[in-house]
């Protein structure tokens, strides 16, 4: 069977076939290579597993949907690294299940917003945050500080995450809920922020 342009551009399924195969084959050149170079694959010197209570902050960070208006991506441009700091790297994302990059700048990114800000700055941020930033936007999250972090499922989303690759120890994982006792959802999420791009600042 031949091939001629005249029988690949008028048979609709067939064009449809190879543009799908040249798609996959492309992706493929891209992405596989990706899976065995250490600087994606291998923490850099100073990234540690979250502990149990930026586990949970983690989790309040998603689900109060803070990735909508915040990225967690600096981008190697002299704007961004002059405002934000050194770029991002792979290395700095290998335990986050999934990453949370994003490119959405409604607000500033928070990469590297660890250790700027005390943690009762991040508290009041937080609480109300017109108090501190007068032109923000950002919606006031008040019920965290009432909430308690949740203990109940930390051991199994530790095994999960031990499960994809992020090497917690037996030891971690059994003393996880006692880490958690007494702790509000906002100090877990302060814990979190606090974290953020400590290692290359």
């Amino acid at each position: 069977m031949s091939f001629s342009h005249e029988k690949i551009e008028t048979n609709n399924w067939l064009m449809i076939v190879l543009i799908l195969l040249v798609l996959a084959v492309g992706g493929m050149v891209e992405i596989v290579p990706l899976f065995f170079q250490k600087s994606t694959t291998q923490p850099i010197p100073g990234i540690v597993p979250d502990s149990p209570l930026k586990i949970v902050g983690r989790d309040i960070y998603v689900r109060e949907g803070c990735y909508n208006c915040h990225s967690q991506m600096i981008r190697p441009l002299v704007a961004e690294t002059l405002r934000y700091g050194h770029y991002s790297v792979a290395g700095e994302f290998v335990y986050d299940h999934p990453f949370q990059w994003g490119s959405k700048r409604t607000g500033p990114d928070l990469h590297r917003v660890g250790g700027k800000y005390s943690d009762e700055w991040q508290r009041l941020h937080l609480t109300s945050p017109r108090d501190l930033v007068p032109e923000s936007i950002m919606p006031a999250y008040p019920w965290l500080e009432k909430a308690p972090a949740d203990a109940g499922s930390i051991q199994q989303h530790m095994k999960a995450l031990r499960v994809v690759g992020v090497p917690y120890t037996d030891a971690e994982i059994a003393g996880a809920p006692a880490e958690l006792k007494d702790k509000t959802e906002l100090d877990a999420l302060i814990a979190y922020l606090q974290g953020l791009g400590l290692a290359l600042k």
